[in-house]
């Protein structure tokens, strides 16, 4: 029996599952937390990853290994492979004046997207070395290659031989805003015009090829980014879209042609297969939940259960959920506001309605922007951890105004990562045919346009963070 592992480095911890190659059942599974933070010192992503492989049982008996992981981290390496300075995540915004200053020395929104699919933000690899450029110019001197954090993984489970065994795969490098879908290679000219030179970038491998070993002998896949591994777990097609709840909200799909939306609120990025992955990602997901449950005093079964006791709309209560900053739309110094305060619908359960259809409205408003760029929607699928709330469940088809189908719960990033390893070792044209979502439960529910409309009506009327 055949193993392979795949691993999630994500935003708050290193998963790694241990799958039988031909069939995909589970063997054994690790995890181990990561540090808080939006900036964040890349070794203690090893650390963990190094105590989720033992908790799983080791890799010595596994012959291929991928690793998924969070998009757009910034890792710098000098010449010599240490790292310059911590990583700035994904979900660091301080680069948001950078990412506005692309923007316009390119010649605007549009000539980014069709350049490489996306219009810079500050979650985007290229606004982070900008910002590295500007505010720490000696630092950015020293920078001799930019990895991902998926990247720098893999590499350090080689052995880290040199900059120039560093690899990716188009999934991630589509992220990074200086790799284009369109033409499968790098811009460098984008990379010096944010970091102020050229550096060493990963060499980006086909979906199934292997550049590297581990030192076991395993052979090492290409990875992906998170959102194109969870895709790839879930055995997603042209048609299907996913909405993930995690730490981010994300609705991506699988398009057989890229997209290049200037108004930014699409990412054109690259799938895992082959194919295309655009998406919009909001900053604020499940943990609106999170916060709205802190509120309250309750826990997420409390707040699911004074939820789904309010009315649909909430009596007019709206929560315009920026309570980190925003994405899309690209909001990254808003904050927060409830909306259409009154006597009525000022108890416990009002709020915690307003907070579940206010974050899925802003999902919604997600779906609607890639409806605009011509992909295609068929059946929705709803994963992450907030996915497991009864209440998003039941909310989220009246929203979405599509049945909604919800995945048996599973590690979907580590697992897709667990498949591509799969793929790699057969040499197969396609990845095995085991999919989390062969069994799914549907969820349906009578569309409800009011809540969106009510919504729609105040999302732009929202504070901003004090200097």
């Amino acid at each position: 029996m055949p193993l392979v592992a795949g691993v999630d480095s994500s935003t708050q911890s290193s998963k790694v599952v241990v799958r039988d190659a031909e069939t995909g059942a589970l063997v054994r599974s690790g995890r181990a937390a990561h540090p808080d933070g939006t900036s964040v010192d890349p070794r203690h992503w090893w650390d963990a990853l190094q105590s989720a492989i033992q908790e799983a049982g080791g890799l010595d008996d596994v012959e291929a290994v991928s690793v998924g992981g969070q998009q757009h981290g910034m890792v710098a390496l000098d010449a010599s492979g240490e790292v310059v300075r911590d990583a700035l995540l994904w979900n660091d915004t301080r680069s948001a004046g950078a990412a506005l200053d692309l923007i316009d020395e390119l010649g605007g929104p549009q000539a980014w997207a069709d350049a490489v699919g996306s219009v810079p933000v500050a979650s985007l690899t290229v606004t982070k070395l900008r910002w590295l450029r500007d505010a720490e110019p000696d630092n950015a001197a020293r920078v001799a290659a930019v990895a991902l954090p998926h990247d720098w993984l893999t590499w350090r489970l080689s052995g880290a031989a040199g900059l120039d065994t560093l690899v990716t795969d188009r999934s991630d490098a589509s992220g990074t805003g200086y790799w284009s879908p369109v033409d499968e290679g790098y811009r460098r000219d984008l990379l010096e015009l944010a970091l102020g030179h050229d550096a060493q970038l990963p060499r980006v491998l086909g979906p199934s090829e292997s550049g590297l070993r581990s030192s076991a002998g395993a052979l090492l896949g290409p990875g992906a980014g998170d959102n194109a591994a969870a895709a790839l777990a879930l055995g997603l097609g042209p048609g299907d879209v996913a909405v993930s709840i995690g730490t981010s909200g994300v609705v991506s799909a699988i398009s057989s042609a890229p997209t290049a939306d200037g108004s930014g609120l699409v990412t054109g990025f690259a799938d895992a297969t082959g194919a295309f992955l655009p998406l919009a990602c909001t900053l604020n997901a499940s943990r609106v939940l999170d916060a709205a449950a802190r509120m309250l005093g309750v826990d997420h079964a409390g707040l699911s259960s004074l939820a789904l006791s309010a009315p649909a709309g909430a009596e007019g209560l709206v929560l315009v959920p920026y309570l980190e900053g925003e994405r899309t739309p690209n909001k990254p110094d808003a904050t927060g506001a409830l909306h259409g305060i009154r006597l009525a619908n000022t108890t416990p359960a009002h709020l915690a309605r307003a907070a579940v259809e206010g974050m899925l409205c802003a999902l919604a408003d997600g779906l609607d922007a890639l409806k605009a760029q011509g992909v295609d929607v068929r059946r929705l699928f709803l994963v992450g951890g907030g996915a497991q709330s009864q209440a998003v469940r039941e909310i989220a088809p009246s929203v979405f105004g599509l049945p909604v189908h919800v995945p048996t719960p599973g590690e979907y990033v580590a697992d897709g990562a667990a498949r591509q390893a799969a793929w790699l070792l057969s040499g197969a044209a396609e990845p095995p045919a085991w999919s989390a979502a062969a069994a799914a439960e549907v969820h349906e529910a009578p569309a409800t346009p009011e809540v969106r409309e009510q919504y729609a009506a105040v999302r732009e009327l929202t504070g901003v963070r004090p200097a």
